[in-house]
C-alpha cells in the first residue's frame, strides 16, 4: 500500500520533526509533503527523503517567515494531489490536517495541537513571535475564516492520535472529535544518568516569548544561583540584558553535548506551558528533577516530591519559593529515569505501527 507523509512545514527542529523523523523510520520509501522546507534551518535532516513543497516555497521570505502567511496556508495544502495514496499519514499542529484525500484514503492524523493561534489568544501568538505593527492589526480579521476552515478541514480525518491526554481535551472541546494518546518520541537511550553533579540549575530550548525564559533568569537573578540557558531564538538580546552574572547562554549546543549539560545539572527548570514538553522527559531520562509550572501536559508526568515540584504562578516569585523547596528535598536519579522510559522511541515506533496496521485493517474490512 502506498503512504505519504504530511508535515506543517520544515524550518526548525523540535519535537514535532522528531515525531515526523520517527515516522520517517516507520516508512522509509515514503515522501514527505510540507508547506515548505528550509534545508539550511534542517542542518542536513530529511535530506535523503523526497520532499515536496506548496509554492508558498517561491514566495519572498516564506521561509525564514513562515508565520506571516496563514491566510494562504490553507489554500497552499489543500492543492497537494494524494490521489494515488492508500495511507496518509500527517502530522499537524496547523495546516496538515487539512488535506484532501479520496473517500477511499485512509488518513491518520497525528495532532500536537489543535491550532494555538486559531484558538487561544490571537494578539498574545502575535506578541509572542514579534510580529510587526501593522501585522499584528490584520491578524484578528483573519482569524475567524482560518477559524472555520481549521474547524471544517478536521472533519476529513479519519483518525486522530495525539501526544497527551491534556491535548486530547483541546481536540474534544475545538473539534469535538475523540483522539488516542501516544506520547511521542523521546530518544531515552542517548541520556543517561551521572554519578556526580555540578550546582548549577538548566533550562533548554528556544528563546521565544510563550516559554517565559524572562521569569527564570529573574528568579534566578534574586536567587543568586548558577542558571545555564541552552537554545537559540529572537528572545536571546532581551533575555541577555536581563540576565545576571549567574545566568550563562550557551546558544546552541551540539546533540553529542547536551546529554552531559542534562546529567550534570542540579535541577531542570521548566517555567512555560506545553502541550508536550520533550525537553522535561529528556531531563528525566537524565535522572534530574523538574522545577515545573503546574499547567499542560506536564501534570501527567511529573509527580511531587518524588520527580521534582511544581509552582503554581507564572512568575519569578513562585519560581523562587518553588527552588527553595526544591533544595529541602532529595530525589532518587533511577526512579527519575525509569518514569521516562515509557517515552522511549522504539516503543514509540511499535505502538504507532500497530495501531496503524490494525486502522487499515478496519478500513479494509469497511470498504
Amino acid at each position: 500500500m502506498k503512504i505519504a507523509l504530511v508535515h506543517d512545514y520544515l524550518v526548525q527542529y523540535g519535537g514535532a520533526e522528531r515525531v515526523l523523523e520517527a515516522f520517517t523510520e516507520l516508512f522509509p520509501y515514503a515522501p514527505i509533503y510540507t508547506l515548505i522546507y528550509d534545508r539550511e534551518a534542517m542542518h542536513g535532516i530529511f535530506e535523503d527523503k523526497r520532499i515536496y513543497t506548496s509554492f508558498l516555497q517561491n514566495l519572498p521570505f516564506s521561509r525564514k517567515r513562515h508565520r506571516f502567511f496563514p491566510p494562504l496556508m490553507p489554500l497552499a495544502i489543500e492543492q497537494f494531489d494524494f490521489s494515488k495514496y492508500d495511507i496518509v499519514l500527517s502530522d499537524s499542529s496547523s495546516y496538515a490536517k487539512g488535506i484532501i484525500t479520496r473517500p477511499e484514503t485512509l488518513h491518520i492524523c497525528y495532532m500536537h495541537t489543535p491550532m494555538r493561534y486559531a484558538w487561544d489568544d490571537c494578539q498574545k501568538y502575535t506578541q509572542d513571535f514579534g510580529f510587526p505593527e501593522f501585522i499584528k492589526r490584520l491578524v484578528p480579521f483573519f482569524m475567524s475564516p482560518i477559524r472555520l476552515w481549521d474547524r471544517s478541514s478536521a472533519d476529513r480525518i479519519d483518525h486522530f492520535l495525539t501526544n497527551s491526554h491534556f491535548v486530547a481535551k483541546r481536540i474534544k472541546k475545538y473539534y469535538q472529535q475523540d483522539a488516542q494518546v501516544i506520547h511521542p518520541p523521546v530518544n531515552v537511550d542517548r541520556f543517561h544518568v551521572s554519578e556526580t553533579h555540578e550546582d548549577y540549575f538548566l533550562i533548554v530550548g528556544r528563546l521565544i516569548a510563550y516559554k517565559r525564559h524572562d521569569i527564570a533568569i529573574e528568579a534566578f537573578n534574586r536567587l543568586k544561583l548558577p542558571l545555564k540557558i541552552i537554545g537559540r531564538g529572537p528572545e536571546m538580546d532581551r533575555l541577555k540584558k536581563m540576565a545576571g552574572s549567574t545566568i550563562e547562554f550557551l546558544g546552541r549546543v551540539s546533540e553529542e553535548d547536551l546529554p552531559g549539560y542534562y546529567a550534570k545539572c542540579r535541577g531542570f527548570v521548566f517555567p512555560q506551558e506545553e502541550d508536550f514538553g520533550i525537553v522535561a522527559i529528556e531531563a528525566m531520562a537524565s535522572g534530574r528533577p523538574l522545577i515545573a509550572y503546574r499547567v499542560g501536559d506536564i501534570v501527567e508526568h511529573l509527580e511531587e516530591g518524588k520527580t521534582g515540584v511544581f509552582f503554581d504562578e507564572q512568575t519569578s516569585e513562585a519560581i523562587v519559593r518553588a527552588v527553595e523547596h526544591f533544595r529541602d528535598t532529595d530525589y532518587d536519579p533511577e526512579y527519575i529515569r525509569n518514569k521516562a522510559v515509557p517515552f522511549d522511541k522504539e516503543r514509540f515506533k511499535a505502538t504507532m505501527k500497530d495501531y496503524i496496521e490494525n486502522a487499515v485493517n478496519k478500513h479494509l474490512q469497511q470498504r
